[in-house]
């Protein structure tokens, strides 16, 4: 049997330990893998994304490599924190100098920072910021949490979807007892995600465990395959462009933001958030696309796994994951 052998890891991003924040699969060089196999490397790995490094395509001229990203069971557009792992590596092992570079993925072109200590921050665009009418009640059911919670701050904060690449709905929630409680029910925020078409559902709150976070958030994703992930980049940037819209901070907005998340699945992690624009956020938020009016996410990341996995070679007719 004709075999192929890679090359994989497990890179913890958003966490400068291992086996804390959002654990990612990389393939620094899926060259030549069929679709099917990158399927098949993500489901054996087990992350809830694994990012597949490729050289870029004819589309991708301006880009300096192509990303693809896979769950266990589908591909997905865009994910930040395995974006932040991948470039991370990249540039530890020498192959990527601390430096501006453009990345394509699926959901579009990203220009992501590397830093000389090996910090990686990923731009995101303001794409959209809607505002919905609540129904707390169904909301409250679909976190397991007491709609009062979400009442109380939505007086001033109401939800709303919002996009930097990934639709989410945000979710404020008054205190960090009742968010660090909660019992989702994965059919009914499933639901959610199917009305409103999301990626996923941000609950959040400012009251956090370190003071020198801004706010604690929890992600949960099961439409896409993740009950609960443990910290999120794209959902991060998505709840920072919402706050800068809603003036959640009575005109002063602060240009670097800190969001603590993974903490109640035992993956603790920080996501470093920064401005790049001085437009207004309506203003922000309506500009779809365009690379002047965003921000960036980052943070750091660590291996934690490395080794190699084996796969039948194309003219073999498989492509199941035979030993890892």
């Amino acid at each position: 049997m004709n075999t192929d052998t890679r090359r994989v890891l497990l890179v913890d991003a958003f966490t400068d330990e291992p086996l804390a924040g959002n654990a990612a699969g990389v393939v620094p060089d899926a060259a030549g893998l069929s679709e099917a196999s990158m399927q098949a490397i993500a489901r054996e790995l087990g992350a809830s994304e694994t990012a597949f490094v490729l050289p870029v395509e004819n589309q991708d001229e301006d880009a300096d490599r192509r990303l693809r990203f896979f769950t266990p069971t589908r591909e997905i557009d865009l994910c930040g924190h395995a974006t932040v792992a991948a470039h991370a590596h990249l540039h530890e092992v020498g192959d990527l100098d601390a430096d501006t570079t453009t990345t394509a993925t699926n959901a579009g072109a990203v220009d992501v920072d590397v830093e000389s200590d090996g910090t990686v921050w990923m731009h995101q665009t303001f794409e959209s910021v809607e505002p919905v009418t609540p129904d707390y009640d169904r909301l409250g059911g679909a976190l397991g949490i007491d709609p009062e919670a979400l009442k109380d701050v939505g007086a001033d904060l109401a939800p709303a979807v919002a996009s930097t690449g990934l639709r989410y709905l945000l979710l404020p929630v008054n205190f960090l007892e009742h968010l660090s409680g909660a019992d989702p029910d994965h059919e009914a925020i499933e639901a959610l995600s199917e009305e409103f078409d999301l990626t996923g559902v941000y609950a959040f709150t400012f009251d956090t465990l370190e003071s020198e976070s801004t706010l604690h958030g929890r992600m949960f994703a099961p439409a896409a395959g993740i009950p609960e992930d443990p910290v999120t980049g794209t959902a991060s940037g998505a709840c920072a462009a919402y706050l800068r819209y809603v003036d959640a901070f009575e005109g002063e907005t602060p240009s670097t933001l800190r969001f603590e998340q993974g903490h109640f699945v035992d993956r603790p992690g920080y996501v470093d958030v920064e401005f790049v624009d001085d437009a207004d956020a309506e203003g922000a938020a309506g500009a779809a696309g365009d690379r002047d009016h965003g921000l960036r996410v980052g943070g750091r990341a660590v291996t934690a796994l490395d080794g190699e996995v084996t796969v039948p070679a194309p003219d073999d007719g498989g492509d199941d994951i035979i030993e890892a």
